[in-house]
């Protein structure tokens, strides 16, 4: 089975899209495809699929438990069974570290050639971890700036989180790490390269580990929602930066075009590659699959299942701050995957953004003050 988890640095992106036909173009290729939507709290894959809501989910099993193939539905596109998520039951962005693993258990058993996995966006732990199932996950971004910069922290964070995974807990390794961590502004400037050539000098043996890992974990990079033939060249430029800072060799899988034909697609319940085979959006989803179905399966040297201790609470973190992400656009910038004039752009969209904020926070303001006024009178 090929684990394929398709994830995005931010929401908004064509990640559920691309979910959704990918599985149906592996299927019309004569693949067993399981397609899952692991989006828990925002689940809406059946939509794009374009299936009924289902009345039970992973919602249902994690919190009911059961036998999972109960949850499994056969779908009308050849070849493709779908699992639903579940936005109606709290708590499931969460998961515990058993649900995790018993989740993955289930998952990894199941009879299918492909195990299509609909992440959530961002960079949450639980996201990362389903991400790093397999070293040949998807990142699906868009040309702005935001979704290029979000998509990097997303593939940062990936590293460190396999770094941690790596580096057991109390191995000197992870000991040297954490001093580091503790002088978190100046680790945020280390690039991963220097990092490791630091935890090399205390333990050459778990370095040694970590670079087998990395040798081996090539995430896939999809390019959606471009508009011009120049949009295409920011994931070159992506690629660049994870060459340089992280040490991750990243596949460009491809680009996919801006397309209304989705908009209607999505109106008519249908996936777009149903709906209208020939359109732009289609023969890229196609060009994709094509790429997948010739690409050998590869998986992690040291993978194991999912166990509780591979789960060690918020000790064991992907990325050293999240929030900082001025390092990390200084990167971007000192690699040309940002260009000043991007950079500007976004500032003026923030400004704008604020200034409508501002306004908006007035007009309230005048409001509660008429309507306290009016009370008052009262």
């Amino acid at each position: 089975m090929q684990v394929i988890p398709v994830a995005s640095g931010k929401g908004g992106v064509g990640k559920s899209l691309l979910s959704a036909n990918l599985a149906i173009a592996l299927g019309q290729a004569g693949k067993k495809v399981l397609l899952a939507d692991l989006d828990l709290g925002a689940s809406n894959l059946h939509l794009v699929l374009g299936v009924q809501s289902p009345k039970t989910g992973l919602g249902t099993w994690l919190t009911s438990g059961g036998d999972f193939g109960d949850i499994v539905m056969k779908t009308s596109w050849p070849g493709v069974s779908f699992i639903a998520g579940d936005s109606e039951i709290p708590g499931l962005t969460a998961l515990r570290a058993p649900q995790k693993a018993s989740l993955t258990k289930n998952l990894l058993k199941y009879d299918a050639d492909y195990l299509v996995l609909d992440l959530g966006a961002g960079t949450h732990l639980g996201i990362l971890d389903f991400f790093l199932m397999s070293p040949q996950g998807i990142i699906v971004t868009a040309p702005s700036v935001t979704a290029t910069l979000n998509a990097y922290l997303f593939l940062k964070n990936a590293v460190f989180r396999l770094m941690y995974d790596c580096f057991k807990k109390g191995s000197a390794a992870w000991n040297r790490l954490e001093a580091m961590k503790k002088d978190s502004a100046s680790l945020q400037r280390m690039y991963i390269p220097r990092i490791i050539e630091e935890v090399e000098k205390v333990d050459p043996e778990n370095a040694k580990r970590f670079r087998r890992s990395m040798e081996t974990f090539h995430p896939r990079l999809v390019m959606n929602m471009i508009e011009d033939p120049k949009d295409a060249d920011k994931a070159l430029k992506i690629r660049r930066s994870c060459k340089e800072y992280l040490n991750l060799e990243l596949e460009h899988l491809g680009v996919i075009y801006r397309d209304s034909v989705q908009d209607t697609a999505l109106t008519s319940r249908l996936p777009v590659i149903v709906y209208k085979p020939q359109a732009i959006l289609s023969q890229a989803v196609y060009r994709i699959a094509d790429k997948i179905l010739q690409s050998e399966t590869e998986t992690f040297e040291d993978f194991s299942e999912f166990s509780e201790g591979s789960f060690q609470s918020a000790e064991m973190e992907a990325a050293i701050d999240y929030d900082s992400k001025m390092n990390y656009v200084e990167e971007l910038v000192g690699s040309g995957a940002l260009s000043m004039g991007d950079l500007a752009d976004t500032i003026k969209s923030q400004q704008y953004e604020i200034s409508v904020l501002r306004k908006e926070n007035q007009l309230l303001k005048t409001k509660l003050s008429l309507a306290i006024q009016q009370g008052y009178r009262l």
